[in-house]
């Protein structure tokens, strides 16, 4: 598949199969991580894989959605403040690198067949905790990862005109 046709099959998917994400999908995914690029190449991030019962159970408290409970596993992403480059303004970048790498996460797993959703709506503060994550690491956005148990239904984008300026 070309580009374009792997980023109009990637979808925020919001129920998932239980059937577990195999080992080497997921090890071909975080190498595409791996390589995203980042503000100076500080790659100021950690993603924390939670497939373990215990562990997804303690993330569903931080978003408690009947759908996200479907997802066999989680990435969450995190950015390391005291490692991400800050432009001379003041403008932080961990924001914008991490953005960056979760949609290289997003389209490598809709490149092998799976299925994925940004979840940013989530109690930062609790998953924190329970992360146990240092004051300069915050986690920014929640993954769910696996198969599809639904259909992709059309997306409703801006047409080219509206996007681009002359």
């Amino acid at each position: 598949m070309n580009f374009l046709e792997l980023c109009k099959n990637r979808y925020s998917c919001r129920a998932y199969e239980s059937r577990a994400v195999a080992q080497e999908q997921l090890d071909y995914i975080m190498e595409c991580v791996r390589f995203a690029p980042s503000a100076v190449n500080r790659q100021p991030w950690h993603f924390y894989l939670v497939s373990q019962e215990e562990a997804k159970e303690k993330l569903q408290q931080c978003y408690n959605r009947d759908w996200f409970k479907t997802a066999p596993m989680y990435i969450v992403a995190t950015v390391l403040h005291d490692e991400e480059w800050v432009r001379a303004d003041g403008k932080h970048h961990g924001d914008i690198d991490i953005a960056i790498a979760v949609e290289h996460l997003c389209l490598a797993a809709t490149e092998q067949g799976l299925a994925t959703c940004w979840v940013c709506n989530f109690d930062a503060s609790l998953c924190k905790t329970m992360l146990n994550l240092p004051a300069t690491e915050e986690p920014a956005v929640i993954i769910p990862l696996g198969y599809a148990a639904d259909d992709l239904n059309e997306k409703k984008r801006k047409t080219i005109e509206e996007i681009c300026r002359p």
